[in-house]
């Protein structure tokens, strides 16, 4: 299984160590940063499996951290506080944040909120459970690749999407067509090819070695789980 490394950015060394301790226990390696000065470029060139960020940090607080990890990455966050206002709470959310825990906390609690960020990440996008793969957000209509969100064009998420939630399954241009909802503003083997080749573009930018939109001849494209 690949190794899952946990980043914890925490200012008070001794909570920082605590929970450090009890992740390691649990399976996970992890990086402890002090302050926020280095963590976006960390989580930019070696994206974490989840991210512990408390809220109030020396240089840079948690939740412009949040809000900048966001533009690029889909990493889970579980985020520490000691204000309890609901607020508070909310506007770590609106950044970007999946949890919320307000400090007194058991380490304990933690590892298993993290555990479950984790399991649920990789339950939504992939059936290895040592690597979180793709992530589909339609909400937000965005999806991402590695733990690296996709720069598409609506078009080409709506595409990509589609092809996700159904890995294996063999999708005609008609089909992939028909997801845009504008069948009589494009003309479908040209419209699809071009989609689908920047679609890859974009994916190989993130992940040179990745083979997952696959042309299936005289068929159309499916999708793979490498």
């Amino acid at each position: 299984m690949t190794e899952r490394c946990v980043y914890i950015v925490e200012d008070e060394p001794k909570i920082a160590a605590l929970m450090a301790d009890y992740l390691r226990q649990a399976g996970f390696t992890v990086r402890i940063f002090a302050d926020g000065r280095f963590v976006v470029e960390a989580v930019r060139s070696k994206p974490p499996a989840a991210l512990i960020l408390d809220l109030m940090l020396p240089a840079n607080d948690g939740m412009s951290i949040c809000r900048e990890v966001r533009t690029f990455s889909a990493v889970p966050v579980l985020m520490l506080t000691a204000r309890v206002e609901e607020s508070d709470i909310l506007a770590g959310l609106e950044c970007g944040a999946d949890d919320f825990v307000t400090k007194p906390f058991s380490a304990k609690q933690v590892v298993a909120r993290i555990a479950a960020l984790i399991r649920r990440a990789e339950g939504r996008v992939s059936s290895d459970p040592g690597s979180v793969k793709f992530m589909i957000d339609d909400a937000r209509q965005r999806a991402a690749w590695r733990g690296q969100w996709l720069a598409l064009s609506l078009s080409e998420f709506q595409i990509l999407s589609a092809l996700m939630k159904q890995p294996g399954r063999i999708f005609s241009r008609d089909q992939l067509l028909d997801q845009l909802g504008n069948r009589g503003q494009e003309s479908a083997d040209r419209a699809i090819d071009s989609h689908i080749k920047n679609i890859r573009r974009k994916i190989y930018a993130v992940d040179a070695q990745a083979n997952c939109v696959v042309s299936v001849y005289g068929a159309g494209y499916r999708f793979e789980l490498e």
